[in-house]
């Protein structure tokens, strides 16, 4: 996909983008910001090369000039017809020039950068040649927040994606589970997830009986069986912004034992969402989740952090996790999947995406929480 992530972006939004980017690479004490194609760039500019290739394509945002777009020469046009390419001052260079020499010149030689986690190797390394005063640091460690809070036209999309995702969930429901595979019943997400406007279906999870018990298991050959857990984890990009829910199902009639795991995994999640208010700290929603699972008894059965950040990708900052002191702010997307994996029996997941409001948290995710009996 080329151009902007979606249409309700404008050059002043980029603008906007781009110099709080800015700001936030000086606070860090960065000489500027070094974004390669990927999740940053699309956020920062609108803008997707239409290959991946060894050519450089590099935003450089350095402290005192405005923002340049270093592209090869035969991806220039695609680049301005990007939403943000008004804000940018576009730079290209030819095959047979030196792009690293191009871009060495518009970078502090001893500076210090923040350069996107997806930047190629081979990129950086010539760029520590053309500069070996120069040092670098991921932007995941040195600004994991730039993209975590949405203002109101991303979180109108984030909205749209789950109430997409959620729509796929009131279908697959409904569809025969029993006697089918996994990776039938996968491909059904899928197909909804796309009909329902993802462009991008990043994972469907569906794990049946026993292999619910592995919280990334892929679906695979197994037959579902009457009797089973099944635990369903969906999500992709529509309009470029993430979807990303659990919800686990039964096939057939539950026994006593599994409705009370699922009534503790449902309880916990409820505690994780109550926990979101602006000023609490991340670790405060994986706190409040464990705590319910650990007072139950099964709290070495809860092996994941309770929740991720989510918005031009499905995984990013922040993290609920232990040792997670950041604080939450509204505008704030973030998961809250508490779950419980019995080794060889089966387990048990919920998940809702949650954005940070003024006074509380808002779910993203309103399909029903109990326990689902499907066929």
């Amino acid at each position: 996909m080329t151009g902007s992530t979606a249409a309700s972006f404008t050059a002043d939004d980029y603008r906007a983008r781009l110099e709080r980017a800015a700001r936030a690479a000086a606070e860090a004490g960065l000489a500027g910001l070094l974004v390669a194609p990927g999740p940053d760039l699309v956020w920062l500019t609108g803008y997707t090369p239409p290959a991946v290739t060894e050519r450089l394509t590099l935003l450089v945002l350095a402290a005192g000039q405005d923002p340049v777009l270093v592209v090869p020469a035969l991806e220039a046009p695609d680049a301005q017809q990007a939403a943000g390419a008004p804000a940018l001052t576009l730079r290209d260079w030819t095959d047979g020039k030196d792009p690293y020499a191009a871009t060495a010149a518009l970078l502090d030689p001893r500076g210090r950068f923040g350069i996107s986690d997806n930047a190629w190797a081979l990129h950086l390394l010539a760029l520590q040649q053309a500069l070996p005063g120069s040092s670098y640091a991921s932007l995941t460690e040195a600004l994991p927040m730039l993209r975590a809070v949405k203002d109101a036209a991303e979180l109108e999309l984030m909205t749209a994606a789950g109430a997409a995702a959620d729509a796929a969930f009131e279908e697959i429901r409904n569809v025969p589970f029993a006697g089918r595979r996994e990776s039938e019943v996968a491909a059904d997400l899928d197909r909804l997830l796309r009909r329902h406007g993802h462009e991008q279906v990043d994972f469907t999870i569906v794990a049946s009986g026993p292999n619910g018990a592995n919280p990334h298991h892929e679906a695979g050959d197994r037959v579902i069986e009457r009797g089973d857990m099944v635990v369903l984890d969906f999500g992709g990009l529509k309009d470029g912004y993430g979807s990303d829910t659990s919800r686990t199902v039964h096939v057939g009639e539950p026994t006593d034992e599994e409705r009370r795991v699922h009534d503790i995994v449902r309880a916990a999640q409820e505690a994780g969402f109550r926990a979101v208010r602006p000023g609490a700290a991340c670790q405060d929603v994986d706190r409040a989740a464990r705590a319910v699972i650990a007072d139950a008894g099964y709290g070495a059965y809860f092996i994941h952090r309770t929740g991720h950040g989510i918005g031009v990708t499905t995984h990013e900052p922040p993290y609920m996790i232990e040792g997670e002191a950041r604080p939450l702010v509204p505008g704030m997307c973030f998961s809250v999947e508490p779950g419980i994996y019995l080794p060889g029996r089966f387990g048990v997941r919920i998940e809702d995406i949650v954005t940070v409001t003024e006074d509380g948290g808002r779910r993203l995710n309103t399909t029903t929480r109990e326990l689902v009996i499907v066929e």
